[in-house]
């Protein structure tokens, strides 16, 4: 744990303190943040309050009194329910505003991890409880320059393999034959071989199953692919280092042919709209304006709303990345969120809109990393669909 950064970005945001609080490990994001070990036993509920100046404070029930030790401040313990209220009345008595991992109307549900029974409590005694989403932005998305280069290392990686793959689709298309689910073992292989890790995936998918934007190739499931058919792969992973950066792309191509005018126009519409989310993060860092994930969404969106494609563009422009490929940090979103988390400088995330047509789905996906006054996409860009 960064105390002193932690109380710094306190006192940036006008904040009293911040209140960490779990119970049977429902927080996971109060453990990385804190620097807690894994894999504690916890069966009682703490809390732990950082103020903006000054020393923390922990509350821990008796049996359990030394699960936050590794943790700096005085400890104070309870047993019954009316001490632990007593106490924690008193642990927060000198603050008014708590940052705590709760989110408004659920908004940001990613950080909205504290129960409502909770907050009451809190409230009972008089205090303001405020999202800690921008808190927790700071101190869980935002890269180490180890981070940083583990991406790169990635998407040089990744970029080889799915470039080469496109090529043996066509190969055994033309030869054997090949189905969705023999590609995705033959890139995971490639990625073996790099020394990738990743969770589940890739994804490759012909024609309908392309606008399944989750779909998840099975032996049983996976469809031939053939000259003539619409392809898109998603492709996703990490160097094998404790920590390291995700790197994760979508592209999409046509089968022994060239595409036909509405693949064609559907493409670009999404392209287009991938542009202008980059455009938009990159006018913003440039101009040194403030930019939350909810803006970025809201530039690619109007491209496909306009090009009248609005109602297939189902779910956000993109999400953070870091050390876990969907990161706690601003998502490009006002769809299925309204993020108003800022981009943070020394960030990834993805910028990936999709139209998803009955017959066939387009998704278009790079990454950009941020510094301060410059932002920018960090490995290849499709402009064209693949020729397979």
């Amino acid at each position: 744990m960064n105390l002193e950064a932690i109380q710094s970005a306190l006192r940036e945001q006008g904040l009293n303190a911040w209140l960490f609080y779990d119970h049977h490990y429902r927080d996971p994001l109060a453990y990385r943040i804190l620097g807690l070990p894994e894999g504690l036993h916890i069966t009682r509920r703490w809390y732990y309050v950082i103020p903006a100046q000054g020393e923390p404070r922990k509350l821990v029930h008796r049996i359990e009194a030394g699960r936050l030790d590794a943790l700096p401040g005085a400890k104070q313990v309870y047993s019954s329910w009316q001490e632990l209220e007593a106490r924690l009345a008193e642990l927060v008595a000198p603050h008014t505003r708590l940052a705590m991992q709760y989110s408004p109307r659920n908004a940001i549900m990613y950080v909205s991890l504290v129960d409502a029974g909770t907050v009451e409590l809190l409230r009972s005694f008089g205090k303001e409880i405020v999202t800690s989403a921008n808190l927790v932005s700071q101190f869980e998305a935002v890269l180490t320059q180890e981070q940083i280069a583990s991406h790169f290392v990635a998407q040089k990686k990744i970029d080889a393999i799915l470039e080469e793959g496109f090529s043996e689709m066509g190969r055994r298309v033309r030869g054997a034959g090949t189905d969705e689910y023999d590609m995705v073992q033959w890139l995971r292989e490639g990625m073996r071989r790099e020394g990738l890790v990743w969770d589940i995936g890739p994804n490759v998918s012909v024609n309908q199953n392309s606008s399944d934007s989750h779909y998840d190739p099975t032996p049983e499931s996976s469809r031939p692919v053939r000259t003539g058919d619409f392809v898109l792969v998603d492709i996703w992973a990490r160097v094998d280092t404790p920590g390291s950066c995700y790197y994760d792309i979508t592209w999409t191509g046509v089968v022994g042919r060239g595409p036909s005018a509405r693949e064609q126009l559907v493409f670009e519409t999404v392209r287009n709209a991938r542009d202008a989310a980059i455009q938009c993060v990159q006018q913003a860092y440039a101009a040194d304006q403030p930019i939350a994930g909810w803006q970025a969404d809201d530039a690619a969106r109007e491209v496909i709303a306009r090009a009248g494609f609005g109602e297939y563009f189902t779910h956000r422009t993109g999400h953070n990345i870091a050390a876990d490929l969907h990161g706690n940090g601003a998502h490009l979103d006002n769809l299925e969120t309204h993020d108003e988390r800022l981009i943070l400088p020394h960030t990834c995330f993805s910028v990936e809109p999709g139209i998803y047509l009955p017959e066939f789905g387009v998704r278009s996906e790079v990454n950009m990393m941020t510094w301060p006054g410059k932002a920018e996409v960090t490995g290849r860009v499709q402009r064209e669909l693949v020729r397979i």
